[in-house]
């Protein structure tokens, strides 16, 4: 019986590894069910799915030059349904921009602040701004010369 691309086939499974299961087709031919195409869902081991000696449909997905049978049990169940999503930018709200927050500036009624919002009490946008950049600068100096200091032998530190 000569094996088809796409024929739909009834096997045993004979052995089972990390990466897939070997399927008996009859007529001395075995074929391999990649551990991706063994269920719908996840699979981080397949002996959760199935064991040795069980029988198992397999739909042929594709035979190379050297007889290479590759299988698939997934492609011959039913799919899940699925909630269909929206496409990117549609009916979906744009996430809030939030800075990371610490547990080291609760206050007491439970909100977090984070230390530039503590600092800039009733200042204008300007000085916030400006507040901010500065802000910046020194953590972008003390992060440069941190990661200066690690590389070793490169100048060493410059002050």
């Amino acid at each position: 019986m000569a094996i088809e691309v796409g024929s739909v086939l009834e096997g045993t499974v004979t052995g089972i590894t990390k990466f897939g299961a070997f399927v008996d087709l009859g007529n001395k031919q075995t074929g391999l069910v990649h551990i991706s195409e063994v269920a719908n869902e996840y699979v981080e081991n397949i002996s959760d799915f199935i064991k040795e000696q069980d029988t198992v449909k397999v739909k042929v997905l594709s035979v190379d030059e050297k007889g290479k049978i590759s299988l698939s049990i997934k492609q011959t169940q039913p799919k899940p349904e699925s909630t269909p999503r929206a496409p990117k930018g549609e009916g979906r709200e744009p996430k809030e921009f939030r800075p990371r927050q610490h547990e080291a500036h609760s206050r007491a009624d439970g909100n977090r602040r984070n230390s530039f919002d503590r600092k800039s009490g009733g200042m204008s946008f300007e000085d916030k701004m400006s507040r901010f950049l500065k802000d910046s600068e020194e953590r972008l100096t003390d992060l440069k010369r941190n990661t200066e200091s690690k590389r070793g032998g490169r100048g060493g530190r410059r002050d």
